[in-house]
């Protein structure tokens, strides 16, 4: 049986009252390795609140974001998520990107009965009754890329990644896959975050030497630029031997030159340009606070979606009980920028689409494949066989 999240939510102490706001806790790191990916969450969730309380809030009450940068310490996204939630008594926090960080901050809104919203990608193999889990699982990102690129660039991988969880388990799965499926594994190896240039650079040494099919990277935030540019400068891939990422997005690739960061593939829920009435709205919008050419991506199209879903569970007259905030997002759909979206009941992840596109030298990308309908989240990959013809 499911079970809501926690009540000894402080505001379950008292009786429920009307409020003439609605607090909420956003928790994105401004600084540090993280900062590229994360900056652009925060801003995908400004501009909803900034929507939702131009349209007359929920139910005439505006959201009022409380917004406080944790850096790269996971410790300190667990310090001000708590004090976010026993200080400032907000229901729901908005935050966090990296698996670590999150870690941190599951035993907070756990213990204290509020609702984390997790916009990430990540690796699946978690479930919480007390987070939304909002961002593509390994059944959407690592399952279909494997199949595109066993399809178009071969079963010879390297495997690079930032040294944490994420990485080390989405190349376990795939992994899994090479294994049942005639592949094989050229290297693999794993950076700390914000390591030194010259460590990327014996990384793309070593890829050129071992000739891969195509480099599969989970390295994350600013350092995915590195990694891409050290590649770039001794030729160690190509458009024919792209690297693969489920992570690089505009925002990522953005500080390298144009033909640094063209040819290479990432998987995602969501690219600029889009062609639907959702994303142009949410594109327009977007580019009216942050001005004309800043592009949204999949990160901003994340913290857009997760502030629209709670809005849309939040009662009209009361408190915005987190219990009540989980319970009533269960088997809903929500037409989102990015598609429509259906949260699952039974595991709190989201069903969405996903897409694969090749970066071009101007920084966008173009849509390569898309699923023709929405994925179920499987976060424990139950339904999938591990070998692909």
């Amino acid at each position: 049986m499911r079970c809501g999240p926690a009540m000894r939510w402080p505001w379950a102490r008292r009786r429920a009252r009307m409020s003439d706001e609605i607090g909420v806790g956003v928790l994105f790191a401004q600084t540090g390795n993280m900062a590229v990916t994360e900056q652009a969450l925060l801003s995908g969730t400004l501009v909803a609140i900034d929507e939702i309380n131009s349209g007359g809030g929920v139910a005439g009450r505006p959201i009022v974001p409380i917004i406080e940068d944790p850096g790269p310490d996971p410790a300190s996204y667990r310090d001000i998520a708590r004090r976010m939630v026993l200080h400032h008594q907000v229901p729901v926090i908005f935050g966090c990107c990296s698996s670590a960080s999150r870690k941190a901050v599951l035993p907070v809104v756990e213990r204290h009965g509020a609702v984390l919203f997790y916009p990430s990608v990540y690796e699946g193999f978690e479930y919480s009754p007390n987070v939304i889990y909002t961002g593509p699982t390994p059944a959407q990102t690592i399952v279909p890329l494997i199949k595109y690129l066993f399809a178009h660039h071969g079963r010879r991988f390297f495997l690079v990644g930032s040294e944490y969880v994420f990485a080390r388990e989405i190349s376990r799965i795939a992994k899994e896959f090479l294994l049942e499926s005639a592949g094989s594994v050229a290297g693999e190896t794993y950076l700390p975050m914000g390591a030194p240039d010259s460590a990327f650079a014996e990384v793309a040494e070593r890829i050129a030497a071992a000739r891969p099919d195509v480099v599969l990277s989970t390295v994350v935030g600013a350092d995915t630029a590195r990694l891409y540019a050290a590649c770039h400068a001794i030729g160690a891939t190509s458009a024919g031997h792209p690297i693969a990422s489920l992570t690089a997005s505009e925002a990522e690739i953005a500080a390298l030159s144009p033909a640094a960061r063209a040819g290479h593939l990432t998987v995602a829920p969501y690219f600029a340009g889009i062609e639907s009435p959702a994303s142009a709205r949410f594109t327009a919008l977007y580019e009216k606070r942050y001005g004309a050419g800043r592009r949204p991506n999949m990160y901003a199209e994340a913290g857009y979606l997760q502030v629209h879903l709670f809005a849309r569970a939040v009662p009209r007259e009361g408190a915005p009980d987190p219990d009540r905030i989980v319970r009533s997002l269960g088997g809903t759909r929500h037409a989102s920028a990015q598609g429509e979206v259906e949260i699952d009941a039974d595991t709190n992840h989201t069903a969405l689409k996903a897409r694969i596109g090749r970066s071009r030298e101007d920084g966008g990308f173009d849509l390569l494949w898309e699923d023709a309908s929405i994925v179920r989240p499987d976060p424990y990959l139950v339904a999938y066989e591990r070998k692909i013809l």
